[in-house]
């Protein structure tokens, strides 16, 4: 036997005898889809099974499977009708399988059923880890205590352009019951796929970059997609972006059961986005009310405060003229009174004028003379210090006053050669010419 050649559609048809002998038996087997291939209405479901190692990611084991048409349409059905999901790249699945090892196309795993629970509790599991990384993280609520702008005008879209939910969130809007207007700009994005998170965080990047103006809200709406992609708005990356963004995020994601990780980071949550329509104009109408409230409050009480005013006008205006005849009297009586103290001041004062008139003309004679008397005195004392410098005096004396040039000579410093002198004497005067000078 071993030394038996065999060809290799012997050898493979050994191991299908082998494995249909040793594997007759389904098994429930559990893994990660990959390569799939959604196939069109009626058509075989074809696909890899595989297991990633938890701590590398890793690859570690790998199995072709397929599902049958008939056997597909139901369990797509009824998976997708329990999990909101659809068999799908990347979901982990529990499946009930049928080991088969076919000559020409080898090793494959036929799937005979899927347990939609198991698929349930890991997207549940995988929810739930990302919400309490958020929550380790201190950033889970951030985007819910923004406050709400009191006007919701400037209206930020993510969503497809194409989708039917933008174009019944725009109408909605347009064809509000209180004719309020709003500036809706739409930021593309992809909303089903493997593009979602970076795509809507694109989107937000550009948000607050836009040039435009600075949006009031953050609206992310997906309408008309199948539920079966939810689990892409799973995402931590993009969980964390809303949680932290700056404006309140609005989320309308178009499903009525089950809810995303967006849901639980945005600053508000709507089933759709109609709802999210309703939301911002509810929110406006909530707002124009309030406003209306208050202008009817400060009308009424406006209006209260002049018929106030006006009233105690009324009663100002009933008691002015006897107001003013009192102050008239009043101010007249203390006239009167001051006029008869000012008379009675007044005589008081001219009796006592006369008296202190003649006292002063007393007191200003006695000091005048004895003023004159010491002026007189004072003179006589300075005519006589007068007399005592009278030049003349020094002449009868026998002395003689030189001048040159009208300037008293009082040394020989100051003459020289050729000046004119002129010497005074009792008796006249005599005129020289400076010949020489000479110290004593």
């Amino acid at each position: 036997m071993k030394n038996e050649t065999l060809t290799l559609f012997e050898l493979n048809n050994l191991v299908h005898e082998v494995i249909e002998a040793s594997f007759d038996e389904p098994y429930w087997v559990v893994g990660e889809l990959s390569d799939v291939s959604t196939p069109a209405f009626g058509g075989h479901f074809y696909g890899e099974l595989v297991q990633k190692d938890e701590e590398s990611d890793r690859i570690v084991a790998r199995a072709r499977i397929t599902c049958w048409a008939r056997n597909y349409n139901i369990l797509r059905l009824r998976f997708q009708k329990e999990c909101g999901e659809m068999l799908r790249k990347g979901l982990q699945v529990k499946l009930l399988v049928k080991v088969n090892f076919h000559e020409q196309y080898g090793f494959s795993l036929n799937v005979l059923d899927i347990d939609s629970t198991f698929t349930l509790g890991d997207l549940a599991k995988r929810r739930r880890e990302i919400l309490m990384q958020l929550e380790k993280d201190g950033i889970l609520h951030d985007n819910q205590s923004l406050p709400l702008p009191r006007l919701l005008r400037r209206i930020a879209v993510i969503s497809s352009a194409t989708a039917a939910g933008y174009g019944d969130f725009c109408n909605q809007l347009e064809q509000n019951d209180y004719g309020f207007h709003f500036d809706v700009k739409l930021f593309p994005a992809v909303m089903q796929g493997e593009q979602v998170s970076a795509s809507i965080i694109s989107a937000l990047e550009e948000v607050l970059a836009s040039p435009d103006h600075y949006f009031d809200l953050v609206v992310i709406i997906r309408g008309g997609g199948a539920s079966s992609d939810l689990s892409d708005f799973d995402n931590y990356e993009l969980a964390a972006c809303i949680a932290l963004y700056p404006l309140p995020v609005l989320t309308g994601i178009g499903h009525e059961r089950d809810e995303t990780v967006l849901d639980y980071v945005a600053h508000t949550r709507v089933k759709t986005p109609t709802a999210a329509a309703a939301f911002i104009i509810d929110h406006q109408a909530a707002e124009a009310t309030l406003l209306d409230e208050l202008y009817q409050r400060i009308t009424r009480t406006a209006s209260e405060r002049i018929l106030r005013e006006k009233q105690r006008l009324e009663r100002q205006q009933a008691v002015l003229p006897l107001l003013i005849t009192n102050i008239i009297q009043g101010r007249q009586n203390r006239l009167a009174i001051l006029l008869q103290r000012m008379t009675s001041v007044a005589a008081q004062r001219l009796e006592r004028e006369p008296a202190r008139l003649q006292l002063m003309h007393h007191r200003l004679l006695t000091s005048s003379g004895q003023r004159i008397e010491r002026e007189q005195h004072r003179l006589q004392l300075m005519k006589q210090r007068l007399d005592s410098l009278d030049p003349r005096l020094l002449l009868k004396r026998g002395y003689s006053i030189t001048t040159c040039g009208g300037k008293l000579v009082r040394g020989i410093d100051t003459l020289v050669k050729g000046d004119v002198l002129t010497t005074y004497t009792e008796h006249g005067t005599i005129n020289s010419i400076v010949d020489t000078c000479k110290n004593n």
